[in-house]
């Protein structure tokens, strides 16, 4: 298997990590939980990006912060869920997604020759 594969996936997990960490984190000390949990997202989408020196270093840990926040909003039949529907949530939802974009159309730096 290609180490590159292998960055994927751990970044993938890391993105599902973050994701659901930040939606825990989020409302529960807003605004300085907000700030925290996009500040995060934003390192796991530019770290991605530097790891792997490709776009997509970007997707795989996008994905899988998308699908924690996806599955964490579902709730359960009970009706528990872990977002409510208030400003804290609606604004890491769009600004996870407008890091993600900023991250993945930002001009890659050419590293020097060695």
């Amino acid at each position: 298997m290609s180490v590159r594969i292998v960055w994927y996936v751990l970044l993938l997990v890391l993105g599902a990590l973050v994701g659901a960490a930040g939606s825990l984190a989020q409302n529960a000390w807003f605004p300085g939980g907000l700030a925290v949990a996009l500040l995060a997202t934003a390192a796991v989408f530019y770290g991605g990006l530097r790891a792997t020196d490709t776009q997509l270093g970007i997707v795989a840990p996008g994905a899988g912060w998308l699908a924690a926040i996806i599955l964490l909003s579902l709730g359960r039949p009970e009706g528990d869920g872990v977002f409510g529907g208030g400003f804290a949530e609606m604004l890491y939802l769009l600004g996870g997604m407008a890091l993600a974009v900023m991250c993945a159309t930002m001009a890659r730096l050419t590293r020097p020759a060695p």
